[in-house]
Protein backbone atom coordinates (compact mmCIF):
# COMPACT_ATOMS: atom_id res chain seq x y z
CA UNK A 1 0.00 0.00 0.00
CA UNK A 2 2.90 2.03 0.58
CA UNK A 3 4.71 1.69 -2.82
CA UNK A 4 1.18 2.14 -4.43
CA UNK A 5 0.47 5.19 -3.14
CA UNK A 6 4.21 7.01 -3.53
CA UNK A 7 3.73 5.41 -7.37
CA UNK A 8 0.47 7.22 -7.46
CA UNK A 9 1.62 10.82 -6.22
CA UNK A 10 4.53 10.11 -8.40
CA UNK A 11 2.58 9.54 -11.12
CA UNK A 12 -0.14 12.30 -10.71
CA UNK A 13 2.55 15.16 -9.93
CA UNK A 14 4.86 14.37 -13.06
CA UNK A 15 1.95 14.76 -15.02
CA UNK A 16 0.74 17.97 -13.82
CA UNK A 17 4.98 19.18 -14.22
CA UNK A 18 4.90 18.09 -17.58
CA UNK A 19 0.97 19.92 -18.23
CA UNK A 20 2.56 22.82 -16.62
CA UNK A 21 6.21 22.95 -17.67
CA UNK A 22 6.17 22.16 -21.04
CA UNK A 23 3.59 25.21 -22.51
CA UNK A 24 5.71 27.07 -20.33
CA UNK A 25 9.05 26.64 -21.61
CA UNK A 26 7.67 26.94 -24.96
CA UNK A 27 6.31 30.42 -24.21
CA UNK A 28 9.48 30.87 -23.25
CA UNK A 29 11.15 29.80 -26.41
CA UNK A 30 8.81 32.51 -27.79
CA UNK A 31 9.10 35.52 -25.24
CA UNK A 32 13.39 35.28 -26.20
CA UNK A 33 12.55 35.39 -29.92
CA UNK A 34 10.17 37.85 -29.88
CA UNK A 35 12.55 40.17 -27.57
CA UNK A 36 15.27 39.50 -30.01
CA UNK A 37 13.52 40.63 -32.71
CA UNK A 38 12.36 43.76 -30.90
CA UNK A 39 15.88 44.64 -30.82
CA UNK A 40 16.26 44.43 -34.47
CA UNK A 41 12.77 46.58 -34.87
CA UNK A 42 14.49 49.10 -32.79
CA UNK A 43 17.87 49.03 -34.66
CA UNK A 44 16.05 49.38 -38.21
CA UNK A 45 13.98 52.46 -36.53
CA UNK A 46 16.99 54.11 -35.84
CA UNK A 47 17.88 54.56 -39.36
CA UNK A 48 14.72 55.79 -40.61
CA UNK A 49 15.37 59.24 -39.78
CA UNK A 50 18.54 59.29 -41.71
CA UNK A 51 16.77 57.61 -44.40
CA UNK A 52 14.37 60.34 -44.73
CA UNK A 53 16.74 62.90 -44.51
CA UNK A 54 19.57 62.05 -46.92
CA UNK A 55 20.81 58.70 -48.82
CA UNK A 56 24.33 59.84 -49.47
CA UNK A 57 26.13 56.80 -49.08
CA UNK A 58 29.39 58.40 -46.41
CA UNK A 59 26.54 59.75 -43.97
CA UNK A 60 24.58 56.46 -44.23
CA UNK A 61 27.83 54.29 -43.25
CA UNK A 62 28.60 56.67 -40.04
CA UNK A 63 24.68 56.70 -38.82
CA UNK A 64 24.83 52.34 -39.27
CA UNK A 65 28.40 52.95 -37.82
CA UNK A 66 26.87 54.67 -34.80
CA UNK A 67 24.32 52.04 -34.31
CA UNK A 68 26.93 49.80 -33.36
CA UNK A 69 25.68 46.87 -35.87
CA UNK A 70 27.40 47.89 -38.72
CA UNK A 71 28.02 43.96 -38.80
CA UNK A 72 24.61 42.54 -38.83
CA UNK A 73 22.71 45.78 -40.62
CA UNK A 74 22.61 46.71 -44.20
CA UNK A 75 20.54 49.11 -46.21
CA UNK A 76 19.13 48.66 -49.86
CA UNK A 77 18.50 52.06 -51.47
CA UNK A 78 16.91 51.60 -55.18
CA UNK A 79 17.82 53.20 -57.67
CA UNK A 80 15.58 56.79 -58.67
CA UNK A 81 16.22 59.71 -61.23
CA UNK A 82 19.24 58.10 -62.77
CA UNK A 83 20.80 57.91 -59.17
CA UNK A 84 22.69 54.47 -58.69
CA UNK A 85 21.18 51.96 -55.97
CA UNK A 86 22.87 52.14 -52.72
CA UNK A 87 23.70 49.22 -50.98
CA UNK A 88 25.82 49.22 -47.52
CA UNK A 89 26.79 46.86 -44.54
CA UNK A 90 26.38 42.92 -45.15
CA UNK A 91 23.94 41.32 -47.47
CA UNK A 92 22.85 38.31 -46.54
CA UNK A 93 18.45 38.31 -47.30
CA UNK A 94 17.87 37.11 -50.96
CA UNK A 95 17.61 39.45 -53.28
CA UNK A 96 13.93 38.31 -53.98
CA UNK A 97 13.45 38.86 -50.63
CA UNK A 98 14.05 42.31 -50.45
CA UNK A 99 12.56 43.02 -53.12
CA UNK A 100 9.45 41.86 -51.85
CA UNK A 101 9.39 43.86 -48.74
CA UNK A 102 9.88 46.99 -51.08
CA UNK A 103 6.63 45.95 -52.58
CA UNK A 104 4.70 45.10 -49.58
CA UNK A 105 5.65 48.06 -47.72
CA UNK A 106 5.87 45.67 -44.63
CA UNK A 107 8.67 44.41 -42.38
CA UNK A 108 9.23 40.38 -42.70
CA UNK A 109 11.85 37.85 -41.82
CA UNK A 110 13.55 35.91 -44.04
CA UNK A 111 15.49 32.72 -42.58
CA UNK A 112 19.74 32.92 -43.42
CA UNK A 113 22.54 30.84 -42.57
CA UNK A 114 23.25 31.20 -38.95
CA UNK A 115 19.75 32.58 -38.08
CA UNK A 116 17.71 35.22 -39.40
CA UNK A 117 17.30 39.10 -40.89
CA UNK A 118 14.06 41.43 -40.27
CA UNK A 119 13.76 43.07 -43.27
CA UNK A 120 12.44 46.61 -42.40
CA UNK A 121 10.76 49.15 -45.24
CA UNK A 122 11.81 52.48 -44.86
CA UNK A 123 10.02 55.41 -47.20
CA UNK A 124 12.86 57.84 -49.12
CA UNK A 125 11.99 61.67 -49.77
CA UNK A 126 12.22 60.93 -52.93
CA UNK A 127 8.93 58.24 -52.75
CA UNK A 128 11.22 55.41 -53.24
CA UNK A 129 11.48 52.42 -50.75
CA UNK A 130 14.76 51.47 -49.19
CA UNK A 131 14.90 48.31 -46.88
CA UNK A 132 16.78 47.85 -43.48
CA UNK A 133 18.29 44.66 -42.79
CA UNK A 134 19.22 43.55 -39.63
CA UNK A 135 20.89 40.11 -39.04
CA UNK A 136 19.61 38.30 -35.60
CA UNK A 137 21.95 35.25 -35.25
CA UNK A 138 20.43 32.01 -33.55
CA UNK A 139 22.50 32.33 -30.03
CA UNK A 140 20.47 35.75 -29.50
CA UNK A 141 16.84 34.31 -30.39
CA UNK A 142 17.39 31.37 -27.67
CA UNK A 143 19.76 33.12 -25.21
CA UNK A 144 18.48 32.56 -21.97
CA UNK A 145 16.10 29.87 -22.99
CA UNK A 146 18.32 26.58 -21.89
CA UNK A 147 18.39 28.11 -18.41
CA UNK A 148 14.79 28.70 -17.99
CA UNK A 149 13.82 25.40 -18.84
CA UNK A 150 16.63 23.95 -17.02
CA UNK A 151 15.04 26.11 -13.86
CA UNK A 152 11.68 24.44 -14.72
CA UNK A 153 13.16 21.10 -14.58
CA UNK A 154 14.60 21.73 -11.51
CA UNK A 155 11.73 22.93 -10.14
CA UNK A 156 9.64 19.88 -11.52
CA UNK A 157 12.14 17.24 -10.14
CA UNK A 158 11.82 19.52 -6.79
CA UNK A 159 8.42 19.02 -6.75
CA UNK A 160 8.42 14.98 -7.86
CA UNK A 161 10.44 14.45 -4.72
CA UNK A 162 8.69 16.87 -2.71
CA UNK A 163 5.53 14.44 -3.69
CA UNK A 164 7.21 11.38 -3.10
CA UNK A 165 8.43 12.39 0.64
CA UNK A 166 4.83 13.54 1.22
CA UNK A 167 3.03 10.19 -0.02
CA UNK A 168 5.70 8.62 2.04
CA UNK A 169 4.92 9.90 5.19
CA UNK A 170 1.15 9.48 4.69
CA UNK A 171 2.00 5.27 3.47
CA UNK A 172 3.75 5.08 6.57
CA UNK A 173 0.75 6.95 8.56
CA UNK A 174 -1.98 3.97 7.16
CA UNK A 175 0.81 1.55 6.50
CA UNK A 176 1.70 0.67 9.98
CA UNK A 177 -1.58 0.24 11.88
CA UNK A 178 -2.44 -2.26 9.21
CA UNK A 179 0.91 -4.01 9.87
CA UNK A 180 0.15 -4.12 13.50
CA UNK A 181 -3.27 -5.53 12.28
CA UNK A 182 -1.85 -8.13 10.32
CA UNK A 183 1.29 -8.76 13.63
CA UNK A 184 -1.54 -8.92 15.47
CA UNK A 185 -3.52 -11.53 13.97
CA UNK A 186 -0.85 -13.70 13.14
CA UNK A 187 0.11 -13.53 17.19
CA UNK A 188 -3.67 -14.38 17.65
CA UNK A 189 -3.29 -17.15 15.03
CA UNK A 190 -0.21 -18.71 16.56
CA UNK A 191 -2.36 -18.58 20.16
CA UNK A 192 -1.29 -15.87 21.34
CA UNK A 193 -4.63 -14.91 23.21
CA UNK A 194 -2.99 -11.60 24.93
CA UNK A 195 -2.22 -9.87 21.65
CA UNK A 196 -4.17 -6.75 20.84
CA UNK A 197 -3.45 -3.68 18.60
CA UNK A 198 -3.92 -0.06 18.81
CA UNK A 199 -6.54 1.62 17.82
CA UNK A 200 -5.47 4.22 15.78
CA UNK A 201 -4.86 5.77 12.26
CA UNK A 202 -7.33 6.24 9.64
CA UNK A 203 -10.76 5.93 10.63
CA UNK A 204 -10.87 2.62 8.78
CA UNK A 205 -7.73 1.10 10.36
CA UNK A 206 -9.17 2.36 13.82
CA UNK A 207 -12.45 0.44 13.10
CA UNK A 208 -10.89 -2.58 12.25
CA UNK A 209 -8.73 -2.27 15.28
CA UNK A 210 -11.59 -2.14 17.39
CA UNK A 211 -13.18 -4.83 15.84
CA UNK A 212 -9.85 -7.40 15.95
CA UNK A 213 -9.60 -6.37 19.75
CA UNK A 214 -13.48 -7.19 20.78
CA UNK A 215 -12.89 -10.68 18.69
CA UNK A 216 -9.84 -11.08 20.67
CA UNK A 217 -11.30 -10.83 23.99
CA UNK A 218 -14.59 -13.22 22.63
CA UNK A 219 -12.26 -15.57 21.58
CA UNK A 220 -10.74 -15.33 25.44
CA UNK A 221 -13.94 -15.75 26.89
CA UNK A 222 -15.04 -18.43 24.80
CA UNK A 223 -11.42 -20.49 25.23
CA UNK A 224 -12.08 -19.62 29.04
CA UNK A 225 -15.73 -21.53 29.22
CA UNK A 226 -14.98 -24.18 27.11
CA UNK A 227 -11.87 -24.88 29.87
CA UNK A 228 -14.10 -24.58 32.40
CA UNK A 229 -16.73 -26.65 31.44
CA UNK A 230 -14.13 -29.46 30.03
CA UNK A 231 -12.34 -29.38 33.93
CA UNK A 232 -16.36 -29.49 35.17
CA UNK A 233 -17.12 -32.42 33.05
CA UNK A 234 -14.05 -33.89 33.74
CA UNK A 235 -14.21 -33.71 37.39
CA UNK A 236 -17.40 -35.22 37.72
CA UNK A 237 -15.95 -38.24 36.28
CA UNK A 238 -14.30 -38.86 39.79
CA UNK A 239 -16.84 -40.31 41.20
CA UNK A 240 -17.46 -43.49 38.88
CA UNK A 241 -13.65 -43.73 38.72
CA UNK A 242 -13.38 -43.94 42.84
CA UNK A 243 -16.02 -46.96 42.47
CA UNK A 244 -14.03 -48.79 39.82
CA UNK A 245 -11.10 -48.13 41.52
CA UNK A 246 -12.90 -49.64 44.71
CA UNK A 247 -14.55 -52.71 42.90
CA UNK A 248 -10.88 -53.42 41.00
CA UNK A 249 -9.21 -53.81 44.72
CA UNK A 250 -12.19 -57.29 44.97
CA UNK A 251 -10.98 -58.24 41.63
CA UNK A 252 -8.28 -60.24 44.01
CA UNK A 253 -4.60 -61.56 41.85
CA UNK A 254 -3.89 -62.09 38.17
CA UNK A 255 -2.77 -60.65 35.02
CA UNK A 256 -7.03 -59.53 33.84
CA UNK A 257 -7.04 -57.97 37.28
CA UNK A 258 -3.85 -56.61 37.13
CA UNK A 259 -4.30 -55.15 33.93
CA UNK A 260 -8.01 -53.90 34.93
CA UNK A 261 -6.23 -52.10 37.57
CA UNK A 262 -3.36 -50.66 35.63
CA UNK A 263 -6.23 -49.52 33.23
CA UNK A 264 -8.38 -47.52 35.64
CA UNK A 265 -5.35 -45.72 37.60
CA UNK A 266 -4.28 -44.58 33.84
CA UNK A 267 -8.10 -43.63 33.43
CA UNK A 268 -7.68 -41.26 37.12
CA UNK A 269 -4.30 -39.91 35.47
CA UNK A 270 -5.46 -38.82 32.44
CA UNK A 271 -8.55 -37.33 34.25
CA UNK A 272 -6.61 -35.28 36.88
CA UNK A 273 -4.16 -34.01 33.50
CA UNK A 274 -7.40 -32.90 31.78
CA UNK A 275 -8.76 -30.92 34.91
CA UNK A 276 -4.96 -29.46 35.23
CA UNK A 277 -4.93 -28.83 31.95
CA UNK A 278 -8.16 -26.97 31.55
CA UNK A 279 -7.81 -24.99 34.92
CA UNK A 280 -4.68 -23.63 33.54
CA UNK A 281 -4.93 -19.52 33.66
CA UNK A 282 -2.90 -19.24 30.46
CA UNK A 283 -3.36 -22.17 27.84
CA UNK A 284 -0.21 -23.31 26.31
CA UNK A 285 0.85 -21.27 23.47
CA UNK A 286 4.04 -22.45 22.74
CA UNK A 287 5.39 -23.67 19.46
CA UNK A 288 6.23 -27.90 19.34
CA UNK A 289 10.16 -27.11 19.94
CA UNK A 290 11.75 -29.61 16.95
CA UNK A 291 13.77 -32.27 18.93
CA UNK A 292 12.06 -32.30 21.90
CA UNK A 293 8.82 -35.34 22.14
CA UNK A 294 9.74 -38.66 22.73
CA UNK A 295 10.78 -41.88 21.19
CA UNK A 296 7.57 -43.27 18.79
CA UNK A 297 9.29 -46.74 18.74
CA UNK A 298 9.25 -46.89 22.68
CA UNK A 299 5.86 -45.61 22.96
CA UNK A 300 4.45 -48.01 20.58
CA UNK A 301 6.22 -51.26 22.02
CA UNK A 302 4.74 -49.79 25.65
CA UNK A 303 1.07 -49.78 24.19
CA UNK A 304 1.47 -52.76 22.04
CA UNK A 305 2.58 -54.47 25.15
CA UNK A 306 -0.57 -53.43 27.26
CA UNK A 307 -3.05 -54.38 24.20
CA UNK A 308 -1.42 -57.61 23.02
CA UNK A 309 -2.82 -59.35 26.46
CA UNK A 310 -6.30 -58.56 25.18
CA UNK A 311 -6.00 -59.60 21.76
CA UNK A 312 -4.80 -62.55 22.95
CA UNK A 313 -7.85 -63.26 24.91
CA UNK A 314 -9.29 -62.26 21.69
CA UNK A 315 -7.63 -64.49 19.54
CA UNK A 316 -6.19 -61.46 17.81
CA UNK A 317 -2.95 -61.98 15.71
CA UNK A 318 -0.90 -58.73 16.40
CA UNK A 319 2.28 -57.81 14.08
CA UNK A 320 4.55 -54.62 15.16
CA UNK A 321 7.53 -53.48 13.07
CA UNK A 322 10.12 -50.87 12.49
CA UNK A 323 10.08 -50.53 16.21
CA UNK A 324 13.45 -51.66 16.48
CA UNK A 325 15.25 -48.61 16.89
CA UNK A 326 14.95 -45.20 18.22
CA UNK A 327 12.76 -42.60 16.14
CA UNK A 328 12.26 -39.21 17.44
CA UNK A 329 9.20 -36.87 16.58
CA UNK A 330 8.15 -33.71 18.41
CA UNK A 331 5.35 -34.80 20.05
CA UNK A 332 4.82 -35.30 23.73
CA UNK A 333 4.84 -38.62 24.82
CA UNK A 334 1.36 -38.64 26.50
CA UNK A 335 -0.11 -37.38 23.10
CA UNK A 336 1.15 -40.15 21.22
CA UNK A 337 0.20 -42.53 23.79
CA UNK A 338 -3.25 -41.26 23.68
CA UNK A 339 -3.47 -41.30 19.86
CA UNK A 340 -2.26 -44.82 19.74
CA UNK A 341 -4.93 -45.53 22.50
CA UNK A 342 -7.64 -44.48 20.54
CA UNK A 343 -6.96 -46.11 16.94
CA UNK A 344 -6.02 -49.75 18.74
CA UNK A 345 -9.22 -49.46 21.38
CA UNK A 346 -11.27 -48.06 17.79
CA UNK A 347 -9.88 -51.99 16.56
CA UNK A 348 -10.65 -54.00 19.53
CA UNK A 349 -14.17 -51.72 19.37
CA UNK A 350 -15.28 -51.97 16.00
CA UNK A 351 -13.79 -55.55 14.51
CA UNK A 352 -14.73 -58.84 15.68
CA UNK A 353 -13.11 -60.93 17.79
CA UNK A 354 -10.23 -62.62 16.24
CA UNK A 355 -9.38 -59.71 13.75
CA UNK A 356 -5.47 -59.19 12.96
CA UNK A 357 -4.39 -55.71 13.85
CA UNK A 358 -0.49 -54.61 12.80
CA UNK A 359 1.29 -51.33 13.73
CA UNK A 360 4.05 -50.12 11.37
CA UNK A 361 6.64 -47.50 12.53
CA UNK A 362 8.14 -45.53 9.09
CA UNK A 363 11.11 -43.19 9.63
CA UNK A 364 12.95 -40.53 6.91
CA UNK A 365 14.56 -37.11 6.80
CA UNK A 366 11.71 -35.34 6.90
CA UNK A 367 8.78 -37.65 8.58
CA UNK A 368 7.85 -40.50 10.56
CA UNK A 369 4.78 -42.59 9.70
CA UNK A 370 2.19 -44.58 11.85
CA UNK A 371 0.23 -47.20 10.28
CA UNK A 372 -2.26 -48.45 12.50
CA UNK A 373 -4.23 -51.69 9.99
CA UNK A 374 -6.53 -54.17 10.84
CA UNK A 375 -8.32 -57.10 8.67
CA UNK A 376 -11.45 -56.04 9.51
CA UNK A 377 -14.85 -55.38 7.72
CA UNK A 378 -13.03 -52.01 7.06
CA UNK A 379 -14.72 -48.25 6.99
CA UNK A 380 -17.90 -47.38 4.66
CA UNK A 381 -17.45 -44.35 4.42
CA UNK A 382 -13.87 -42.57 5.54
CA UNK A 383 -14.46 -38.77 4.54
CA UNK A 384 -17.53 -39.27 7.32
CA UNK A 385 -15.34 -40.78 9.77
CA UNK A 386 -12.81 -38.04 9.45
CA UNK A 387 -15.13 -35.76 9.61
CA UNK A 388 -14.05 -33.00 13.16
CA UNK A 389 -16.26 -34.54 15.82
CA UNK A 390 -18.61 -36.65 14.48
CA UNK A 391 -19.16 -40.49 15.61
CA UNK A 392 -19.60 -43.36 12.85
CA UNK A 393 -23.09 -44.07 13.78
CA UNK A 394 -22.14 -47.05 16.05
CA UNK A 395 -22.99 -47.09 19.73
CA UNK A 396 -20.31 -45.85 22.21
CA UNK A 397 -18.91 -43.69 19.46
CA UNK A 398 -18.21 -40.44 19.65
CA UNK A 399 -15.67 -39.40 16.71
CA UNK A 400 -13.42 -37.98 19.19
CA UNK A 401 -10.59 -40.82 18.98
CA UNK A 402 -9.83 -39.52 15.37
CA UNK A 403 -10.12 -36.03 16.29
CA UNK A 404 -7.22 -37.03 18.87
CA UNK A 405 -5.12 -38.38 16.10
CA UNK A 406 -5.59 -35.16 13.87
CA UNK A 407 -4.60 -32.86 16.63
CA UNK A 408 -1.55 -34.74 17.05
CA UNK A 409 -0.51 -34.96 13.24
CA UNK A 410 -1.39 -31.59 12.56
CA UNK A 411 0.52 -29.88 15.28
CA UNK A 412 3.24 -31.01 13.31
CA UNK A 413 2.42 -29.90 9.91
CA UNK A 414 1.18 -33.53 8.88
CA UNK A 415 -2.01 -35.23 8.28
CA UNK A 416 -4.43 -38.17 9.13
CA UNK A 417 -5.57 -39.98 6.31
CA UNK A 418 -7.82 -43.17 6.08
CA UNK A 419 -7.75 -46.17 3.41
CA UNK A 420 -7.72 -49.87 2.77
CA UNK A 421 -4.82 -51.86 4.55
CA UNK A 422 -2.82 -55.03 2.82
CA UNK A 423 -4.77 -56.78 5.76
CA UNK A 424 -8.02 -56.55 4.14
CA UNK A 425 -9.71 -53.83 6.36
CA UNK A 426 -8.87 -50.58 7.32
CA UNK A 427 -5.51 -48.37 7.39
CA UNK A 428 -5.42 -45.36 9.55
CA UNK A 429 -1.58 -43.14 8.37
CA UNK A 430 -0.54 -40.78 10.52
CA UNK A 431 1.86 -38.70 8.93
CA UNK A 432 3.44 -36.84 12.08
CA UNK A 433 6.18 -34.31 10.12
CA UNK A 434 9.59 -33.76 11.65
CA UNK A 435 10.90 -30.39 9.69
CA UNK A 436 7.10 -28.27 10.16
CA UNK A 437 6.84 -28.47 6.28
CA UNK A 438 3.58 -28.86 4.75
CA UNK A 439 2.09 -32.36 4.73
CA UNK A 440 2.41 -34.85 1.86
CA UNK A 441 -0.48 -35.17 -0.34
CA UNK A 442 -2.45 -38.02 -0.69
CA UNK A 443 -0.51 -39.66 -3.67
CA UNK A 444 2.22 -40.85 -1.78
CA UNK A 445 0.63 -43.82 0.22
CA UNK A 446 1.09 -46.11 -2.37
CA UNK A 447 4.89 -45.70 -1.98
CA UNK A 448 4.39 -46.03 2.02
CA UNK A 449 2.74 -49.14 1.33
CA UNK A 450 5.26 -50.60 -1.13
CA UNK A 451 7.85 -49.91 1.20
CA UNK A 452 5.89 -51.27 4.05
CA UNK A 453 5.29 -54.85 2.19
CA UNK A 454 9.33 -54.95 2.43
CA UNK A 455 9.53 -53.95 6.04
CA UNK A 456 10.36 -56.38 8.74
CA UNK A 457 7.74 -57.84 10.75
CA UNK A 458 8.12 -59.34 14.63
CA UNK A 459 5.28 -60.56 16.81
CA UNK A 460 4.17 -59.56 20.45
Amino acid sequence: MRWALVKVCVAVTTMVVVAFAVPLGLVIKEMARDRAFSNAERQAAAIAPALSITTDRDQLERVVASAGSDDGMAVHIPASDGAEAVDIGRQRAAAKDIATTRSIGRASTTEVPGGSTLLQPTALSSGEIAVVEVYVPESEVSNGVGTAWAVLAAVGVALIVGSVAVADRLGVRMVQPAQRLVEGAHELGEGKLGARVPEEGPNELRLAAVAFNSMADQVVQLLANERELAADLSHRLRTPLTVLRLNTASLGDGPAAEQTRAAVAQLEREVDTIIRTAREAKPQTAATVIGAGCDASEVVRERMDFWSALAEDEGRKVRVAGVDRPVRIPVARADLVAALDALLGNVFRHTPEGTAFAVDVHNSEDAVIVLVSDAGPGIVDPEAAMARGKGSGSDGSTGLGLDIVRRLAESTGGDVRIGSSVLGGTEVRIWIQLDGRAPVRRGHRGSVRRRRRGVGASRV
